[in-house]
């Protein structure tokens, strides 16, 4: 409340005994009032843009997300920009994107650590297909730059999931003091290719990568896992000094995954362990930090797809990411 002193009110002549009673009454109203204002959502500080606070059931970012899956047909080659999708673009390497809260420089158990986090797919491949089906090569062979990635029955895709825990991912890390890269934030017209991905990570110098994805298996196949690299030697491939902390960084992350979600482990690969080693991946073979894909669960599957499409689930798999990246480079 300002006080006006033009108002006639300040002409009058009041002792200054009955204006510091005034005072004294109205000062724990205007307090009590601004807590209820607090209460009840009136904060300007909506938290980081686009997206919930930890915890949060719904989200800018959600929108068509949020959606509950239907039997319909997939339209797969015609998807719109998704809120997440614009959202993305916020910022290139480790500027704050708004509302991205973080320490202040060197604090927090992550400080001097460098993550990089490779959204799977791009929602524009669809409408680049001869571009991604360009061959790259990948140590072991040659394989396409990129693909479309899947999409649920709702035509909710696997690149709109990828972006979205991405943010949030990055979100939860910045807060511990890391320094976090995404290798694209749906900022460009498709890819990148696996090839740059990777390269991506490998000139960060980062501490740890993971790649993050939604599986696009048959119905009744549910649960996720983390894909760890093989040991390859081949062409410019060579994981033989990642094939240890990336299973480490692996473990870890599926363990603090199934804690923060309470998804099970894959029921179709992995023998109940959750994880999967391959040899056929260019974004692991060409890697020279430590790196894992995880495969976040299957939407086909209609159970695993209402998860996928809950920003409040979504929230807990970028939380399970985080603990487990935390837990392998605090270890």
């Amino acid at each position: 409340m300002s006080y006006d002193e033009s108002h006639p009110a300040a002409r009058r002549r009041t002792s200054r005994r009955t204006l510091t009673i005034a005072l004294a009454a109205l000062v724990p109203g205007a307090f009590a009032g601004w807590l209820i204002w607090q209460a009840t959502g009136g904060s300007a500080d909506g938290g980081p843009a686009g997206l919930p606070a930890p915890g949060a059931s719904t989200s800018a970012t959600a929108g068509a997300a949020d959606r509950p899956a239907s039997s319909g047909p997939e339209p797969r080659q015609s998807v719109s920009k998704s809120p997440s999708a614009s959202a993305s673009k916020s910022a290139p390497d480790d500027d704050a994107a708004p509302g991205d809260a973080r320490p202040a420089p060197g604090d927090g158990p992550l400080a001097g650590r460098i993550v990089v986090i490779d959204p799977g797919h791009n929602p524009g491949n669809f409408k680049h297909t001869a571009e991604i089906n360009k061959l790259v090569d990948i140590g072991t062979n040659r394989k396409e730059c990129d693909t479309t990635g899947t999409a649920g029955n709702s035509g909710y895709t696997e690149a709109e999931f990828t972006a979205d825990v991405s943010q949030r991912l990055r979100t939860l890390l910045r807060k511990e003091g890391a320094t976090v890269k995404l290798t694209h934030e749906n900022d460009r017209p498709w890819g990148p290719c696996v090839d740059e991905r990777a390269e991506i990570g490998n000139k960060a110098g980062a501490d740890a990568v993971i790649s993050i994805h939604a599986d696009g298996s048959a119905a009744g196949n549910r649960g996720f896992h983390v894909i760890l690299p093989a040991l390859v030697k081949s062409g410019g491939a060579d994981t033989s000094k990642i094939v240890a902390p990336s299973r480490d960084l692996g473990e870890r992350v599926a363990g603090k995954f199934v804690r923060a979600t309470g998804s099970a482990p894959s029921n179709y690969l992995g023998g109940g362990t959750g994880l999967d080693v391959r040899d056929d991946l260019g974004g692991l073979n060409l890697s020279t930090v430590p790196k894992v894909f995880i495969e976040c669960g299957n939407m086909r599957d209609t159970k695993d797809i209402a998860l996928l499409t809950s920003a409040e689930w979504r929230q807990k798999a970028a939380q399970g990411m985080a603990d487990g990246i935390s837990s392998f480079l605090n270890r």
